[in-house]
């Protein structure tokens, strides 16, 4: 879809239909809205009167202007109440449009900045919010069938202003839209392959590219260099596979850059997990091509930040492996040692994503952080504690808790804190190594963060549970979200990146 940013009157575009808005309890419509309700000879004030309209969010009303305007559609969009508009009204605003835009076969499609007017938002970020909405919204996996999807994507999308003054901001706005739309793409198209597509050597190529084209480093070790770097628990992981891990390193470093010490980002990427010798249920194992969403995140983050050219040293990890059941596979009571020494007993092979992570912990204290932030679909438990609606989020530090949760809170892709506390190791202690890798049923996410704590150094450290809402439908279990597609979500892709353009 591309965006154009055009000075002038909405009911003067030339495409094939407009978008206005209403705020729910609206009796009579204002600005551009109540200027297109005249030229069609108050055709909006009908749908209110009516009560065919009530302007709650979601809703949408299509109109035909009989030749009164030169689109010959208008979509009135509802933005809910007024008390609660923010970005994310915004975002769910555009992504309703967007599809219903769809829906209708339209190709050229202009709408006011939502919020940029009476909604008295900043313009910069209304306009961010409508070009992030529209373009997630019409995201689509391009997977491989022998009939080809028939829906017609919207092919243009002009953002039209009256006020000459705020033309600048909305393209500072829409260019910050697109480039987070397109690191949410590159996150759910990684995460929507299936894994025998999205092996770790695809993943590392997939990440090479994306550096390449943005502008960042990119390193990726072997497991050579692995055992070099003595990751034992990653490489115990890997070895009942047949594919190669790949360690990915990407770094953005730019000479304006305001931090001293870089922000780290971590994501688990295993590209399937089997559960290993501790085997998956038959349930449980369909869908585990999607536990590498950790790593499609900090993937899709970092092409971000490369297109936005933000003033902060950034470095995104991603161990890649498989998970899977062979001759070679580690076995439970086995033990390994991590990079920092730590030795670990296995007890379960389906706890794995800990042991890669906690690797990637200690090389990222190699890196002299400022800030370390993990991401993972870690554990089931989480979903028991928190369903799908909301990520887990573990920190040791206030002030790091409170800019995740609120980037989060303004993307739409909210944290919920959960206990770190030290009383949970306990149920990590053996006999045969400092310590194991699952603490048992009881307080399961929270021994898999505290087992990972066991690796941190002295820096700020967050780790975010996504499992579950790494994934979205229209199920009950899951938040209802206009912009959001099935499949991958790339959650919570664009919470870092927000908190990212905070620092």
């Amino acid at each position: 879809m591309k965006v154009i940013i055009e000075q002038g009157e909405i009911q003067s575009a030339s495409v094939d239909a407009i978008v206005v808005n209403l705020f729910q309890g609206v009796t009579q419509p204002g600005g551009a809205t109540g200027a297109v309700d005249q030229a069609l000879n108050g055709a909006i004030s009908d749908l209110i009167t009516t009560g065919d309209f009530t302007g709650k969010s979601g809703e949408v009303a299509t109109l035909y202007s009989r030749g009164a305007i030169t689109a010959q559609r208008v979509l009135v969009v509802g933005l809910g109440e007024s008390d609660k508009f923010d970005q994310e009204a915004v975002r769910e605003a555009s992504g309703v449009v967007a599809k219903c835009a769809e829906k209708l076969n339209i190709k050229a499609l202009a709408t006011i900045v939502h919020g940029g007017g009476i909604g008295g938002m900043d313009v910069v970020e209304a306009a961010q919010a409508v070009v992030e909405g529209s373009l997630l919204a019409t995201y689509k996996y391009d997977a491989p069938k022998s009939k080809p999807d028939e829906s017609k994507p919207v092919e243009e999308l002009h953002l039209v202003e009256f006020d000459a003054s705020k033309i600048e901001p909305i393209e500072a706005g829409a260019q910050a839209g697109e480039a987070i739309a397109e690191g949410v793409y590159l996150a759910r198209t990684l995460a929507n392959q299936p894994s025998n597509v999205a092996t770790p050597t695809a993943m590392a190529e997939a990440a090479q590219a994306m550096c390449e084209s943005v502008g960042l480093n990119c390193h990726i070790l072997d497991e050579d260099e692995m055992h070099a770097e003595k990751m034992g628990l990653l490489s115990a992981v890997t070895k009942g596979s047949s594919e190669p891990a790949k360690f990915i390193v990407m770094e953005h470093k730019p000479k304006n850059a305001k931090n001293d010490g870089p922000v780290v980002l971590v994501g688990k990427g295993v590209t399937f997990d089997t559960g290993g010798y501790s085997l998956k249920p038959v349930a449980g194992i369909v869908g585990m091509k999607g536990d590498m969403s950790g790593a499609a995140a900090v993937i899709g983050a970092m092409n971000a930040v490369g297109r936005l050219k933000l003033p902060v040293h950034v470095v995104g990890l991603v161990p890649a492996v498989e998970n899977m059941v062979s001759a070679t596979a580690f076995k439970p009571n086995d033990v390994f040692i991590g990079k920092n020494g730590v030795s670990v007993e296995i007890i379960s092979t389906d706890a794995e994503g800990r042991l890669v992570l906690a690797d990637a912990l200690c090389y990222a204290d190699s890196l002299n952080p400022s800030v370390v932030i993990d991401v993972a679909t870690l554990t089931g438990a989480k979903m028991i504690a928190l369903g799908k609606h909301l990520s887990g989020l573990f920190v040791d530090d206030d002030e790091l808790h409170d800019a995740l949760v609120a980037a989060g809170k303004k993307t739409g892709e909210p944290f919920w804190r959960m206990p770190l506390d030290p009383i949970y190791d306990r149920q990590l202690k053996t006999q045969v190594a400092d310590l194991k890798n699952t603490g048992g049923q009881p307080g399961g996410a929270v021994t898999a963060a505290r087992f990972l704590a066991h690796f941190v150094g002295d820096w700020p450290w967050a780790h975010i549970d996504i499992a579950g809402n790494h994934l979205y439908s229209e199920g009950p279990e899951f938040t209802p979200r206009s912009y959001l597609t099935p499949g991958s979500t790339g959650n919570p892709m664009r919470a870092f990146v927000e908190y990212l353009r905070n620092l």
